[in-house]
């Protein structure tokens, strides 16, 4: 499923149209990203839960020659699934 899709369906599930649609998704998306830069974790009960994750710096390989490079350390973003969610998926 794209950007496209999920926008179609909130619109059709909502009754709106695609603009408002699309405003209401990425208003949602620039929360989530405000929230994980200041480092917030953004729980959404039934759903699930986004966090930033702490990555430490580390030795790793270039595939094509072999020799070792060093990895920076940085941050990343993590999802948690709900037990509700992934009891819907088994």
């Amino acid at each position: 499923m794209t950007k496209e899709d999920i926008i179609s369906k909130m619109a059709e599930d909502a009754g709106s149209t695609k603009v408002q649609a699309r405003a209401a998704l990425e208003s949602f998306m620039n929360s989530v990203r405000g929230s994980l830069k200041k480092g917030e974790r953004l729980t959404l009960v039934g759903f699930g839960t986004f966090s930033v994750s702490n990555r430490s710096a580390r030795m790793g390989r270039n595939p094509k020659t072999g020799a070792a490079i060093q990895i920076k350390a940085r941050k990343a973003a993590k999802f948690k699934a709900s037990k509700e969610l992934n009891s819907t998926l088994n």
